[in-house]
């Protein structure tokens, strides 16, 4: 059909249609309200007649090039095609409302949503049944075959853990103290039976884990009577080690009971040598007695030399100076350095003879008065000595203990700090490997008593104790005191003195490594001076 023309601009819209005639009004209800909803906005929309006997209503063009209404023969299904354009309603009162009333045919994008939406339900049924089921079936290749593993289960066992096929664990201690293993190859067996029935009972599972998995529990059965074989050789040798702990108890045992024989054997004969003593001393005594000499001093008068007394100086009969004091006596009043010849050092060597202090005949041994010498030495140095005698030096432990073995001894120690405050200490007795067969061997332990003075003692707890150097340790601490003190001494654990310690002129921030009189100056103050020297007690002159 060619195009409708166009309508002027402005021309005024079409007339409503006509009523419709009374005869239709039942089957187009709505009226001229139908025709006129229909001319306001449904194009090429068509309508079928209801009733029959209701002629066609067409629209078809003049050939003046107007338009016009034609009715056609009855027809019960014609339809109107005189819709296409709100000009024709005007000429085609036959429209209805029922042209909104007719099926239309659906389009394909309807088609195709309706399909997409099927197709995504029964997708998404078909995942639900899917995750039901995975969820109540064991997924091929998940479940874990058994497991057996061995850890330290502490400082004296081993932890040995079966993990089932069923998820569950089985885990044994092995002591190696050799425990009682009969519970734990009891455990292993159980272990053992509870794989093979596992994998009896649950092939199915075993072959959905595929080949790697089965290959697992077969390695895991092998294992199994290898670890029991294993635990029994364990057992064995526990057995043994067993054996052997109970014949070292007996050896031990008897040890114990001969050392205790021994001692008993000592405190016997140490009885009998007391009382043999004595019986001499009686002896002895009672000998004197009758010869009129007095009471006698046994031990001192064997140990010491004949009694000292003023020589004359030049006397070709006189016997070499022992130590300062026979130099004082044989008439040298100023300090200095001399030789002397010790009983037991009869080869002699020089000392510093004090002759002033309380009566002077001091030997010098020991002096610190400016840092000048290096203390921090070892063994074999403070052993033979070294510095220089008029200034500071160490005389040498041999030496010592020649000079404090000769006779009773007297322990005189003048100290000084760096504010010229001045103190001593004084011991009544002194000695150096006093009671050693073999000194150097013993340590050359020391022996002092009887302390007076105003500096405090600081000495008499290392009576007994032997010497220490960086090189040799003697002390009765877990360290070297004379590396940690920088320093050499007879140190107990650790010192209340330490004279040989380093030269750190006063009040220091390290401790107690300094020249140190504790019950002076504490253990944080390092001395300006000290002197050490030594002379035979007067009850020994």
């Amino acid at each position: 059909m060619p195009s409708l023309p166009k309508e002027p601009h402005g021309s005024p819209p079409y007339p409503p249609p006509p009523p419709l005639p009374s005869h239709l009004s039942a089957s187009c209800p709505g009226g001229s309200g139908a025709a006129l909803l229909l001319g306001q906005g449904v194009g090429r929309n068509r309508c079928r007649a209801a009733h029959a006997g209701l002629r066609s209503c067409r629209c078809v063009e003049a050939e003046d090039g107007g338009r016009r209404s034609e009715v056609g023969e009855p027809e019960a299904q014609a339809e109107l095609s005189c819709c296409s354009a709100l000009s024709c309603l005007s000429v085609c009162p036959c429209v209805c409302a029922r042209v909104l009333d007719r099926p239309q045919r659906p389009s394909c994008g309807c088609v195709a949503c309706t399909v997409l939406l099927s197709l995504a339900i029964l997708l998404a049924v078909v995942v639900t049944a899917a995750l039901l089921f995975l969820n109540h079936s064991p997924v091929p290749g998940t479940a874990p075959p058994p497991v057996v593993s061995t850890g330290p289960a502490g400082a004296n066992s081993a932890l040995v853990t079966v993990e089932r096929a069923d998820s569950s664990r089985l885990s044994i201690t092995i002591d190696p103290r050799c425990p009682d293993l009969a519970d734990g190859f009891a455990r292993l067996e159980g272990a053992q039976a509870s794989v093979l029935r596992a994998l009896t009972e649950r092939p199915a599972q075993a072959r959905r884990a595929g080949a790697p998995g089965q290959e697992l529990l077969d390695t895991l059965a092998d294992q199994l009577p290898r670890l029991l074989a294993r635990a029994s050789e364990l057992q064995a040798e526990c057995t043994g080690l067993r054996k052997v702990h109970s014949a070292l108890g007996q050896g031990l045992s008897t040890l114990q009971s001969e050392q205790g024989h021994l001692i008993q054997l000592l405190s016997e004969s140490q009885g009998h040598m007391a009382h043999l003593v004595n019986s001499i001393g009686d002896f002895l005594d009672a000998l004197q007695r009758d010869r009129g000499l007095g009471r006698p001093r046994v031990k001192a008068d064997l140990q010491r030399a004949p009694a000292r007394g003023v020589r004359p100086r030049g006397c070709a009969s006189s016997p070499p100076p022992r130590d300062c004091l026979d130099v004082l006596l044989s008439g040298q009043q100023e300090d200095g350095v001399y030789s002397i010849f010790p009983t037991h050092y009869p080869a002699g060597f020089q000392v510093y003879c004090d002759m002033r202090t309380d009566g002077g005949g001091w030997t010098v041994f020991q002096r610190r008065e400016d840092g000048s010498v290096n203390f921090f030495r070892g063994w074999e140095a403070y052993r033979e000595g070294f510095g220089k005698l008029t200034g500071e030096h160490w005389l040498g432990l041999k030496r010592i203990h020649a000079l404090s073995t000769q006779a009773t001894y007297e322990l005189h120690v003048a100290l000084e700090d760096f504010d010229n405050g001045t103190a001593y200490a004084h011991y009544g007795s002194f000695g150096v490997g006093l009671f050693s067969v073999d000194p150097e061997e013993d340590g050359y332990p020391l022996t002092v008593a009887d302390y007076s003075g105003t500096a405090g003692d600081s000495l008499l707890k290392h009576s007994g104790m032997r010497f220490t150097t960086k090189d040799r340790d003697s002390d009765h601490s877990e360290n070297n005191c004379a590396a940690f003190y920088r320093g050499a001494w007879w140190y107990r654990n650790c010192h209340t003195s330490n004279l040989n310690g380093q030269y750190l002129r006063g009040a220091h921030a390290s401790y107690a490594d300094g020249v140190e009189w504790a019950s002076w100056t504490g253990w944080q103050y390092s001395l300006k001076f000290s002197e050490m020297k030594i002379r035979p007690a007067r009850e020994g002159r």
